[in-house]
């Protein structure tokens, strides 16, 4: 790790191992950290992290796959891939970490926090409750037979695979939504779905869940209902944001619209899914960095 750039008082550094990331540190340091992960691109999300550091955040992004010595898809990886994170920000001098993940990043946010009891807060956008197949090629290059998306010490955990059977409604020259081949598969897999729930009722953490109810890409609310009713049962604190215009990417004040995809309908529309963002902003902010618990340290 080096360091590669101070501006607005955020020290940059560049991260080459055990992965590629980026980690950004108040010049004035902090105890408070967050762990960025992406959706199903994997990539380092650089930006995300910047605006996090800005509200006095020591921030890091990875690229969780996709990289030297990774799967090319989302197949068996290991969730220690994102405690080495929580280590790295705990080798920073930060006292309480913090994962937040989108997507597909927040399932590995929330089982990571179901695994590692050193993660004290998990922000869930766009989540889902369930432990999902594999999106692309393992290390071996394959992508069937369907497998796990995660691993924990060496074993896959359980999942739910996907049924090809499902077709889009729309033309195939176009972007599709596929939130309905995921209803599919869960009523065609119907007996996995138990063993394939994230417990997050075990997870130490505190848990924020933020979804849309216009998600199109997954059912995300549903998902976050359920995940908010796991842990309400089990007595754990848990939070839930939601807008019913919003689709699957909330996007935060300062991040700008989401590209257009050629490939997905996401669902929402750039103003409903920036009101969500503005709605969460300010709740993501205190749950990672929470004003009488985490005093500001000095820097490295």
């Amino acid at each position: 790790m080096r360091d590669e750039e101070s501006a607005s008082e955020i020290v940059e550094h560049k991260v080459t191992a055990p992965w590629e990331g980026v980690l950004l540190e108040p010049a004035v340091g902090s105890c408070a950290g967050v762990l960025v992960l992406a959706g199903s691109s994997g990539r380092v999300d650089r930006r995300r992290a910047r605006l996090l550091a800005q509200q006095g955040l020591v921030a890091l992004a990875i690229r969780w796959f996709g990289g030297p010595g990774q799967a090319a898809g989302i197949c068996e990886i290991p969730l220690e891939t994102f405690v080495a994170g929580v280590d790295l920000l705990r080798s920073r001098g930060v006292e309480r970490v913090g994962v937040l993940g989108v997507s597909k990043g927040a399932e590995a946010a929330l089982l990571t926090a179901v695994h590692e009891p050193l993660v004290d807060m998990v922000v869930a956008v766009s989540p889902t409750a369930l432990v999902w197949c594999n999106v692309g090629p393992g290390l071996d290059g394959r992508r069937h037979p369907y497998r796990s998306s995660w691993t924990w010490r060496g074993r896959p955990l359980s999942f739910v695979p996907m049924d090809d059977s499902w077709r889009p409604a729309e033309r195939a020259d176009g972007p599709v939504a596929i939130g309905g081949w995921y209803d599919l598969s869960e009523r065609t897999h119907a007996t996995h779905l138990d063993a394939a729930a994230i417990p997050v009722e075990r997870a130490r953490a505190d848990v924020l869940l933020i979804a849309g109810g216009d998600d199109a890409m997954w059912p995300s609310l549903r998902y976050a209902e359920q995940l908010a009713a796991r842990r309400r049962t089990a007595g754990r604190s848990v939070r839930l944001l939601t807008r019913a215009d919003a689709g699957h990417r909330p996007r935060f004040p300062g991040e700008g619209p989401a590209d257009p995809s050629p490939t997905f309908r996401y669902g929402g529309t750039p103003r409903a899914d920036a009101m969500l963002g503005d709605l969460a902003w300010g709740p993501v902010v205190h749950a990672l960095r929470p004003p009488r618990a985490v005093p500001v340290c000095e820097s490295n």
